[in-house]
């Protein structure tokens, strides 16, 4: 179809698991966007101020979509599933993320591919290496030489299987 991207998915408010499920359905229906898989779903600890536990997901893509495109149909997901942007890190309905866009480095105020703290957290790393064990990481590093402590997969539960695809 296109260019390969993995989105990172997350939810802690509400019915989290459907606002993932919703999320899918919604990214499935985008013109240019076809869903080719999900990882298992893991419930994590929160990182910023206090707020309840979330589930996260990483999506495999295949897009027609520009990188700027693919953000905007995140961020229209993210907006239909009532998404307020109140507060760095804070709860959210949903939150969909452009993890990687195939090989491509972007590096614009508001984009930055692949995510630039994709490597430093266990709810992305987890997920995304279910999908691919040698997914690009910032700073032309890949997953499979990164060394992984401990404790920044601490916290990453499993619990459920992958999200179904449209």
């Amino acid at each position: 179809m296109g260019t390969s991207a993995y989105l990172a998915l997350g939810s802690n408010l509400g019915d989290r698991l459907e606002h993932l499920r919703d999320a899918v359905r919604r990214l499935g229906a985008t013109d240019g966007i076809d869903v080719a898989r999900s990882s298992r779903i893991y419930e994590t600890e929160p990182v910023g101020p206090p707020q309840p536990p979330y589930l996260n997901a990483v999506l495999e893509v295949e897009t027609t979509l520009s990188p700027r495109e693919l953000l905007e149909a995140c961020q229209a997901v993210e907006d239909a599933l009532g998404r307020v942007r109140a507060e760095r890190w804070g709860p959210r309905t949903i939150d969909v993320d452009v993890l990687t866009y195939d090989e491509l480095t972007v590096d614009e105020p508001d984009l930055v591919i692949p995510h630039p703290r994709m490597h430093e957290r266990g709810f992305v790393l987890v997920p995304l290496g279910e999908l691919d064990a040698d997914a690009a990481l910032p700073g032309g590093r890949r997953l499979s030489t990164l060394r992984i402590s401990p404790d920044v997969v601490l916290g990453v539960r499993p619990f459920a299987s992958p999200l179904p695809v449209p």
